[in-house]
């Protein structure tokens, strides 16, 4: 069938990494741009076949584990979710960063400038950076999926409770620390403000590179349509600490194939090493558990 199809076609690596689901992590300390410092060997994860159940090795031990595949029926609609109120200030972008795993675009968080407030949130979180994740083809990418379908590429926007906690480095570690929205990504018309971005992308080809990108409101990748779904989760990467309030975008953005192939010519390798394509560096789908996912707009409205 289908799913054996994929099956077949995914990409593998026989890496010990890909087969636990652990990744370099793009969000713990990061070294200082420009130094050169090693961010952690990059390996290939195998993409996961839809709704695929995760086997043991995949599962850290945790209750509250991500991604997860979100079931638009079973997702509980809850009246008194808040919209999110977005409020980013263009002018604290500060770098990109290849780091070996992806590309962050990182930000000026010493203060409250650029800031999501109100949805499940209880305080105002400060953005520190954002991120893709993609696969080798258009069949795989997302980390989440939705009703067992996957994206091509998912956008990370990654947020600290700065009202709670002194440092992005504790926050990480706390359940209500850190608000990552989730994006993702179609095949369709080009997206201007995401042009910005691919252009820029060949000065950081190789891992360990950063250049200065000053000047870009995120908000242009993110949906106008206010619907997401919510749940507790955790980092994607190590040390997998259960510490995110997950908000999922309903509604895709539309980026052209063209703009996708830019994120799939940058390498997991520095300069002089073997060169190895940056595609599917995603993990694997992760157990629900006891968990609900809720949804700020009524299920029975969906497509």
């Amino acid at each position: 069938g289908w799913a054996g199809r994929l099956r077949d076609l995914r990409p593998r690596c026989c890496r010990c990494s890909a087969e636990l689901g652990w990744l370099p992590s793009p969000l713990l300390h990061p070294p200082p741009p420009h130094s050169g410092a090693a961010a952690g060997a990059a390996s290939v994860p195998a993409a996961p076949t839809a709704c695929e159940t995760p086997s043991p090795l995949t599962i850290p031990g945790g209750t509250r584990q991500s991604p997860i595949n979100i079931q638009w029926r079973d997702s509980v609609y809850d009246p008194f979710l808040k919209p999110l109120k977005i409020s980013y200030d263009p002018t604290t972008c500060l770098h990109i960063w290849n780091n070996g795993y992806s590309f962050l675009v990182e930000f000026d968080d010493s203060t409250d400038r650029s800031t999501i407030v109100g949805g499940p949130l209880e305080n105002q979180y400060r953005l520190k950076q954002f991120h893709f994740h993609w696969g080798a083809i258009n069949d795989w990418g997302s980390e989440h999926t939705v009703d067992c379908k996957f994206y091509p590429a998912e956008l990370h926007l990654v947020h600290w409770n700065a009202v709670e906690y002194p440092s992005f480095e504790e926050a990480v570690m706390e359940g209500n620390g850190l608000a990552v929205i989730g994006v993702f990504l179609k095949l369709g018309a080009r997206h201007e403000g995401l042009q910005t971005l691919v252009d820029a992308l060949p000065a950081v080809r190789h891992k360990d590179t950063v250049i200065e990108f000053d000047v870009f409101d995120p908000s242009c990748l993110i949906p106008s349509c206010p619907d997401y779904w919510t749940y507790a989760g955790s980092l994607t990467t190590p040390p997998l600490t259960e510490s995110v309030t997950w908000i999922i975008k309903k509604k895709p953005i539309e980026v052209d194939e063209d703009q996708l192939e830019a994120f799939r010519t940058l390498l997991f390798t520095s300069h002089g090493e073997e060169e190895r394509r940056m595609v599917d560096n995603f993990r694997p789908l992760q157990p629900l558990m006891n968990r609900t996912v809720r949804s700020s707009f009524r299920p029975q409205l969906g497509p």
